[in-house]
């Protein structure tokens, strides 16, 4: 559970989630991205453990680079989309009646933004992209992982501490996006500005995290 705590993870999920705050989406975006995360971890050390396989330090650094660059292409998504779009809020009501704030954009609108019709649909929840973020993080930390489920005592508590740490991720980043819906939801209520403010600050924390964790594993390889 800690370990879906990491910056690199957190500035990945955080940069995904933004624009789209609805407390389901960010649970299942969360858990999906655990779901993701684990079927890399369980698939690359259970092979490697059967095999008596190992990742190799320049492998490693590899694969945290990709990683690096992924972060960096997220941030960099949500500041582009936050000039293109220039989201803003309107109160909006759903067949079922209920009434929310919502954040959008009228970027493909031809008509007058008051003319425009405020009801729509929420059908892009990003829930492919979150399983494959998940398992690109997944196959840069199985190194790591690797080394430590080796120290069991047996081929299947190796593997039962693989399955057990992947099973602590996706409890890890959907607890933390079930308690991250609260003040993401409270913001929309907020004002315009305040709201862009919060989006900009994902994208360029992702961008400096990203940056990070490159230069510093370029240096490895």
């Amino acid at each position: 559970m800690q370990h879906a705590l990491e910056a690199d993870h957190l500035a990945a999920v955080a940069a995904m989630s933004a624009g789209r705050s609805s407390r389901r989406a960010l649970i299942l975006r969360g858990s999906l991205w655990g779901l993701g995360h684990t079927i890399t971890l369980v698939t690359i050390c259970g092979v490697l453990l059967i095999w008596g396989g190992t990742i190799s330090p320049y492998v490693q650094s590899f694969l945290e680079i990709l990683v690096a660059l992924m972060i960096i292409g997220l941030g960099t998504n949500v500041l582009y989309r936050l000039y293109q779009q220039r989201p803003h809020f309107h109160f909006h009501q759903h067949d079922t009646g209920e009434h929310h704030l919502h954040a959008h954009t009228h970027q493909s609108d031809r008509k007058e933004h008051l003319k425009v019709k405020h009801q729509h649909e929420h059908t892009d929840l990003g829930l492919g992209r979150a399983v494959l973020i998940g398992m690109m993080h997944g196959t840069a930390g199985s190194a790591g992982l690797l080394v430590l489920a080796a120290t069991a005592s047996s081929l299947i508590s190796s593997i039962g501490y693989v399955i057990a740490f992947g099973l602590g991720s996706i409890i890890g980043m959907a607890t933390l996006s079930f308690v991250a819906s609260y003040p993401m939801r409270s913001l929309e209520r907020c004002a315009s500005w305040l709201n862009n403010l919060a989006f900009a600050i994902v994208g360029c924390g992702a961008i400096v995290i990203g940056v990070r964790l490159f230069t510093e594993n370029l240096a490895a390889l």
